[in-house]
């Protein structure tokens, strides 16, 4: 799968986002479609943009999201669609129950939309990343709504949100499919201080907790049902794993899990469909991270995690969320005035020795060489100073975000 970058949060400065405008995909939306086809990317995700359709008192301009539409419907691109990825309208509070109303209002009318539109099955991603957005913007207060110490009120409102538009869509397309995509993570505790494990673990299984919500396992008076955790999206990327109030863990490190075995934790709890709905690095290390992820992949599979797709996020360079920096991390680039985008041509070369080793049925020479869980040395030196390049680049443009505040 390729994901269309499409965040359209406000920051603090006041500036709203939208990164399928700023990476003219709006503009470009057919040709981008077609350069997936053409690369045999046949499933991606693209984002619908709540802030700009919903014109208010039920009242929808779908103008922007249909030049998406059509452009995956001809070149056979099957979507799954983000209905909120981190924006809302102006003037909603997502804490009120105005929120939840309008947003499942709105998701009804996508649903019908989508029903005059395709004849093919409807997959939606309501909310994106319900964990991270109500951490960052509920309990730390760096992200929009910039709230502190209300990420649990947040979270359940988000979950509500999402339940509600699960039970809007399916009373208008019963076969439709969701995907709940979170980030999947690793913590442990400083080994120097053994009295942060327990803290550092529930922590760890924080990470479950929108989904069990979502599937009724938790706050059942919320309405979640297990129908609704459908398709379970892991967003996972080098940054996830990490000391406990500490440093992150880099791919080196003797503490770093293989994902193999956190997509075996996650699946054996919930049973169902997974795919790997975010997941990429930067710069060079492009072809060493894929060719890592498509190991993991084999070798989940290979110990029995119903692992459906890996999503290639995003598929298109973007810029940064606070500075605008170029973010090379797609396997195109920026696009000209004609549409015409450059291809990373090292990934490209990897994705074709990945998809070849996919559909050839896990082939055992391929097989057994994912089981190993040692990274080659090579590979493992330069993921670690991706990991190492991008967390020095993320947190110059929060310092960034910050000065331009103030």
């Amino acid at each position: 799968m390729g994901g269309f970058e499409c965040s359209t949060h406000v920051r603090r400065d006041g500036r709203r986002l939208d990164l399928i405008a700023s990476t003219r995909h709006d503009r470009f939306a057919r040709q981008d479609y077609e350069r997936l086809a053409e690369m045999g990317i046949l499933g991606a995700r693209d984002g619908v943009r709540w802030h700009l359709v919903d014109r208010g008192t039920r009242r929808y301009d779908w103008s922007p999201v249909l030049p998406l539409i059509a452009g995956a419907r001809r070149s056979g691109v099957e979507v799954s669609w983000d209905l909120l990825h981190f924006g809302w309208p102006d003037g909603v509070d997502p804490f009120s129950e105005e929120f939840v109303e309008r947003f499942a209002a709105y998701a009804h009318a996508f649903a019908v939309l989508w029903g005059r539109e395709s004849d093919s099955r409807l997959i939606v991603t309501p909310v994106n990343e319900i964990s991270f957005l109500s951490f960052a913007g509920g309990e730390k207060g760096f992200f929009n709504p910039f709230a502190t110490r209300r990420g649990d009120e947040l979270k359940e409102q988000l979950v509500r949100a999402a339940i509600a538009a699960c039970r809007e869509i399916r009373a208008v397309a019963r076969s439709a499919r969701f995907v709940h995509s979170d980030p999947i993570i690793n913590i442990i505790a400083d080994p120097t201080r053994p009295e942060d494990r327990l803290q550092a673990e529930l922590y760890r299984l924080s990470q479950y907790a929108a989904w069990d919500m979502i599937a009724g396992r938790t706050r059942p008076e919320l309405g979640g049902r297990p129908e609704y955790l459908d398709v379970v999206g892991v967003d996972y990327y080098v940054h996830n794993q990490w000391i406990h109030n500490g440093k992150m863990l880099p791919p080196s490190h003797p503490q770093h899990l293989p994902l193999r075995y956190m997509l075996r934790e996650l699946h054996r709890r919930y049973r169902r469909p997974v795919i790997i709905a975010e997941t990429g690095i930067e710069a060079e290390a492009r072809p060493d991270w894929l060719r890592y992820i498509g190991r993991e992949a084999l070798a989940a599979r290979a110990m029995g995690v119903e692992l459906e797709a890996v999503c290639l996020y995003p598929i298109l360079d973007h810029p940064g969320w606070e500075d605008d920096r170029h973010c090379p991390n797609g396997l195109w680039g920026y696009a000209d005035d004609s549409g015409r985008r450059p291809v990373y041509e090292p990934l490209a070369a990897e994705l074709t020795r990945q998809r070849q080793a996919f559909a050839e049925g896990e082939a055992p020479a391929e097989l057994g060489a994912a089981m190993g869980e040692a990274l080659p040395p090579e590979e493992e030196a330069a993921l670690d100073r991706a990991a190492f390049t991008i967390d020095e680049e993320t947190e110059k443009s929060r310092k960034a975000g910050r000065k331009e505040r103030k």
